[in-house]
């Protein structure tokens, strides 16, 4: 205060201190450092060169305190640092950028590193611990897993366009037990029965599986006629490929889309994270009738 005020009086009031009680600082000050910082007399005060140096310096660090200090108050509200996102492919469909969009405009010091996994990893990097929190499929049964979820998409049965119901307009479960049919190589029992359409088989029931770990992979093994799939109805508006049929089915219910993670009591970041994908489903009700209410486009 006083090298920017070069009073001592002001200087004092300044820091609501008696003159005397500055000025015995500062002299303190000058016997620590072993140079005189002021040139005082009756009229006025100056800063000598070593007391110029020595200003220039104590603002850079007084300027990196003030820094470190707000670096601290935001790393203890959680608000720095690196979270690792993963997903499965689609990820949270149409709400997945104004989710990350919302989280990055409240959160600009948090680097959001994001991460594809296959079909056979439904956990989307959670299960290994490689993920903070995903945008994943339900049902699943990772062990410990916690989940909120965004949108329930429906889900349809890929057919080639060779197939015995390629010209219908819908099929039912029971259509479908017949076929051979794909499956990932995850070792997720709820994920399998859910996709395989466990449920409506019968213990006699023999299930002809075809191994598929991508979507791309499970499209061309059913254009090739070797088995059909069921899958996302976002996946007939997303991925069109030649050779396939999307055909809404009438009685088996839709995947829910979630955001996951796997502690009881989430990171600040994770905690973070899942409110602003809560708050986007909830403000963005269009977004989420167009996932959940998806017109099927007339497939090649």
């Amino acid at each position: 205060m006083a090298a920017e005020e070069l009073h001592f009086s002001r200087a004092a009031a300044r820091v609501f201190l008696a003159q005397q009680a500055l000025s015995r600082q500062i002299k303190d000050l000058e016997e620590e450092l072993g140079v005189k910082l002021f040139e005082r007399n009756t009229r006025n005060v100056t800063l000598t060169p070593a007391g110029e140096v020595f200003l220039e310096g104590a603002r850079g660090v007084l300027a990196a305190l003030d820094s470190a200090a707000a670096a601290a108050e935001q790393a203890a509200r959680g608000v720095v640092g690196t979270l690792r996102l993963g997903y499965v492919p689609g990820a949270a469909l149409e709400l997945t950028a104004p989710i990350i969009g919302a989280f990055r405009e409240r959160h600009p010091d948090v680097t959001i590193e994001m991460r594809e996994f296959q079909v056979s990893d439904p956990s989307a990097g959670l299960a290994s611990r490689a993920t903070d929190v995903a945008f994943l499929r339900l049902p699943q049964s990772t062990p410990n897993i916690n989940t909120e979820i965004l949108a329930i998409d429906p889900v349809v049965a890929m057919v080639s366009t060779s197939h015995r119901y390629a010209g219908r307009t819908s099929v039912s479960v029971h259509d479908l037990l017949d076929d051979p049919i794909t499956q990932s190589s995850s070792v997720d029992e709820a994920h399998h029965a859910f996709w395989s359409l466990a449920a409506a088989r019968t213990d006699a029931t023999k299930v002809d599986v075809v191994r598929a770990d991508s979507i791309t992979e499970e499209a061309q093994v059913v254009a090739a006629g070797a088995a059909i799939a069921v899958t996302s109805a976002a996946a007939a508006h997303f991925m069109p490929v030649t050779g396939v049929r999307f055909l809404p089915i009438e009685d088996w219910p839709g995947s829910a889309i979630a955001v996951g993670w796997i502690d009881d009591e989430p990171s600040p970041l994770v905690s973070r994270f899942v409110d602003v994908a809560c708050l986007v489903r909830d403000r963005e009700p269009g977004i989420v009738h167009r996932i959940e209410h998806r017109l099927l486009a007339a497939s090649p």
